[in-house]
């Protein structure tokens, strides 16, 4: 694939990362974005720079991050794909480089890690953002419109999950018993339910939390529960799981007048990990069969046919990167910004020791 864009005035990106989230997500995401290039990806994997240089043969390929600070002024943007316990100390270095900087989720192990780099982006007037892809889901997507629309009255109850049936681990730092590689479910998948739920019911006044860890030799928690109370009254409830044996539905919203029920994953990892990309001929990108689509009704159950079935909206990882791209370029407000990230990282830690301590905890919310 051409990573290039013909024009001289493209933002000249640098990828740190070339496993899952690098040459799943960014690397595919960045090179389908107009007034994007992929300058340079990072890696010091022999089989990951083979892999990239299949992909991407136009792509500079270096082994060490420190190789993009000595050429700063070559680049318009970094973006860090490698592991968990990098992301602070690499951004940091990117800010002070100069540089804007897109950090995959989780920004930080901390709310606090992740101010005190929102606090120097600000202070160089540099872009700082996190890849919060799962905003752009089709089902997410549809759920928004649904909510913009009025069409489930007074929303009470927000359940929302990323279940999965894996019994045998599979390996590497995500599933480490060690907290400086942040790893288990509630940063991983939990950084995106927190995410969406934030996005669409605001702040949160309290959290109650169960983390367990239920598979044989897992060092980590791979089976967990968030409760969220809302400032406004609305109620989110949050699973996320690798040993989930009977999938749930992917969300049950309950509101006054009707619920929206809907099952299945957004199909654009699938996609991405099969090799299409935004723009493919072969396949219309984000769309869902008919069949797949959620439910809005009241008094039946979505599984016996009742309610109204609900068109899914097309799924849009693009529109992340082209938002970076209108950022930079305009000067707009970048599609998720490091507050909300940290507001996210607040209930993360809430969760955390609600789990930890068996009780509720507060959250200060700011006048």
């Amino acid at each position: 694939m051409d990573a290039t864009h013909d024009s001289s005035t493209a933002v000249r990106v640098g990828l740190i990362g070339y496993g899952l989230a690098g040459s799943v997500f960014h690397a595919p995401l960045i090179a389908a974005t107009e007034g994007l290039t992929l300058d340079t990806i990072v890696t010091s994997s022999p089989e990951r720079q083979q892999q990239a240089r299949a992909e991407f043969p136009d792509v500079r390929l270096v082994d060490s991050a420190y190789e993009l600070w000595g050429r700063a002024d070559e680049l318009d943007l970094i973006v860090i794909a490698s592991p968990n316990r990098s992301h602070v100390p690499l951004a940091r270095a990117a800010l002070e480089a100069g540089l804007p900087t897109v950090v995959d989720k989780p920004l930080a192990a901390t709310a606090a890690e992740a101010e005190e780099l929102a606090a120097l982006a600000e202070s160089r007037g540099l872009l700082l953002s996190v890849f919060q892809n799962r905003r752009w889901d089709n089902d997410f997507r549809t759920l928004r419109k649904l909510l913009a629309e009025g069409a489930l009255g007074e929303v009470q109850r927000f359940e929302s999950r990323f279940e999965r049936w894996r019994p045998q681990l599979k390996g590497g730092w995500r599933e480490s018993g060690d907290p400086a590689e942040i790893g288990g479910l509630l940063y991983d998948l939990g950084s995106h339910l927190v995410d969406q739920a934030l996005t669409l019911f605001g702040p949160v006044e309290s959290v109650y939390a169960e983390a367990d860890v239920r598979r044989p030799e897992a060092r980590t928690d791979d089976d967990t529960f968030i409760a969220l109370t809302h400032t406004g009254g609305v109620r989110s409830h949050l699973w996320m799981s690798a040993t989930t044996a009977q999938l749930g539905p992917r969300f049950r919203v309950l509101g006054s007048e009707a619920g929206y029920v809907k099952y299945g994953l957004d199909p654009q990892e699938a996609a991405l990990r099969d090799g299409l990309r935004p723009g493919d001929p072969s396949a219309e990108w984000g769309a869902e069969p008919e069949g797949d689509w959620g439910r809005l009704g009241a008094g039946e159950s979505p599984l016996t046919g009742g309610g109204t079935p609900v068109p899914t909206l097309h799924g849009d990882y693009p529109a992340y990167y082209a938002g970076i791209a209108a950022a930079l370029r305009d000067g707009t407000p970048p599609p998720v910004t490091a507050a909300e990230a940290a507001a996210a990282l607040h209930v993360l830690e809430a969760a955390r020791l609600s789990a930890a301590e068996r009780r509720t905890v507060r959250i200060e919310v700011p006048a």
